[in-house]
């Protein structure tokens, strides 16, 4: 869904201006998940992910820290990640803690029982739903 928000393009435009030098957008893809890494640090194993604003850091954390998850599960090892936000000459330093790798997992066994469901769950009405590149998926 997120093709079609000029949020995103603004996102990929600050990410490709960042890092002009560096392979940008590292998708993986299986039959558990479907990621985009804006830049990863292969000699050093770091995720760099890279926004615009701390609007929402939080989530981003969240983000950096399932990217870990899911590069540790394909076998790499001290993954680490840094969120880098360009505009605002910030980075913020994430790591995945062993109650976090438990999370993931509770939290990824959640959003298999949502799939299953055969009714979807309400929309939860948060104020930043307006902007999200889902909001036709939860709204229709």
């Amino acid at each position: 869904m997120e093709h079609n928000s000029e949020i995103v393009d603004l996102g990929r435009f600050i990410s490709n201006s960042t890092y002009e030098r560096e392979k940008h957008e590292i998708h993986l893809i299986n039959e558990n998940f479907d990621i985009v890494l804006d830049y990863f640090d292969s000699k050093n194993n770091i995720i760099h992910e890279i926004k615009k604003s701390t609007k929402m850091e939080d989530s981003h954390i969240w983000q950096v820290k399932f990217y870990i998850y899911v590069l540790i599960q394909l076998g790499l090892k001290n993954v680490t990640g840094v969120i880098d936000y360009p505009l605002l000459r910030k980075k913020v330093s994430v790591e995945l803690t062993p109650d976090d790798f438990k999370k993931i997992e509770s939290y990824i066994k959640d959003i298999k029982d949502i799939i299953t469901n055969e009714i979807p769950p309400k929309p939860i009405n948060k104020p930043f739903c307006k902007n999200c590149s889902y909001f036709e998926l939860c709204y229709i």
